[in-house]
């Protein structure tokens, strides 16, 4: 079990017909947490109903409140996702909230010492704030995995690469990969170079790209891992990422052949995305079953 620390948003992913708590910090939070790990999300609400009914279900699935700020100026997070005709989302996210406004504190600076490793989000750097605290933590932490979403108009490839070079192990999808990768100025075209381009132009020694229904790649200790990715139907791809990336870290963090991890995170998030929701239950018997269904 690893003691870890996430630190973002937190928010309610609002759907045409309904809403949902959210935010790709929680997610991996709250994955990490049914994995078994030791885990603490860092973030900041409203004093509002939304923020409430937040700190009331995070508190219901184990998960530790006692870094969660209450902003008296500033609402909760909300986003407006749309679907597409296959599930894919795409999101509008709204700005300023209190996400954008969290505080360093000397006990917060605390457990991220204390702490095995410390996630982020690239979104939570859009608020100048929050992005001052992060870099503060950042310097703290033993382990740092930077977990890019871009989400225009919330980045600038500068920002990026400043969060890219603190990082250890760096998460993206393949789209995000060519976007910098071009940005950065590389002249490759397969996700293969640019994975080793990116890693040595950040420094980043490690760097995992999904690649939707087609799995992903990981870069670890010098080499490459595959996993081609399983057939599902996709209800909706909402925090499948985050749950891909939460099951990844958990494994590594436990010395896990880095082949058997990335099996493993791919067959989360395809649970994932074949179920509603960022963050359905998923029992390790049904992670097995689905990895092994044959036994």
């Amino acid at each position: 079990m690893s003691k870890i620390v996430c630190y973002g948003e937190v928010l309610w992913d609002v759907f045409p017909t309904h809403k949902k708590i959210g935010g790709a910090p929680l997610n991996v939070a709250l994955r990490l947490n049914s994995l078994g790990n030791e885990v603490y999300i860092v973030s900041k609400i409203g004093n509002d109903q939304n923020g409430t009914k937040l700190i009331d279900f995070i508190n219901s699935q184990g998960v530790s409140t006692d870094f969660i700020q209450i902003d008296e100026n500033f609402a909760t997070g909300t986003v407006k996702v749309i679907l597409d005709e296959k599930g894919s989302a795409s999101y509008d996210i709204e700005f300023p909230r209190a996400w954008d406004k969290i505080e360093s504190t000397d006990k917060l600076v605390k457990l991220v010492e204390e702490s095995d490793a410390f996630y982020y989000g690239s979104l939570v750097s859009r608020g100048e704030l929050s992005q001052n605290t992060l870099f503060k933590l950042i310097d703290k932490a033993k382990y740092k995995i930077c977990d890019l979403n871009l989400r225009p108009p919330n980045y600038t490839t500068e920002g990026l690469k400043a969060l890219m070079e603190k990082a250890d192990f760096l998460k993206l999808n393949d789209d995000e990969l060519f976007e910098i990768s071009k940005a950065l100025g590389s002249k490759y075209n397969s996700i293969e170079q640019n994975v080793k381009f990116i890693s040595e132009e950040t420094n980043t020694k490690s760097v995992c790209v999904t690649k939707g229904s087609h799995g992903a790649l990981l870069l670890a200790e010098g080499k490459l891992y595959y996993n081609s990715g399983y057939q599902i139907k996709v209800v909706d791809t909402v925090g499948a990422g985050d749950s891909f990336l939460a099951s990844l870290i958990s494994k590594l963090l436990s010395g896990t052949n880095p082949q058997v991890a990335i099996n493993y995170a791919c067959a989360v998030g395809a649970l994932v995305a074949q179920s509603e929701g960022a963050n359905p239950v998923i029992t390790p018997e049904e992670i097995e079953k689905f990895v092994n269904p044959y036994g």
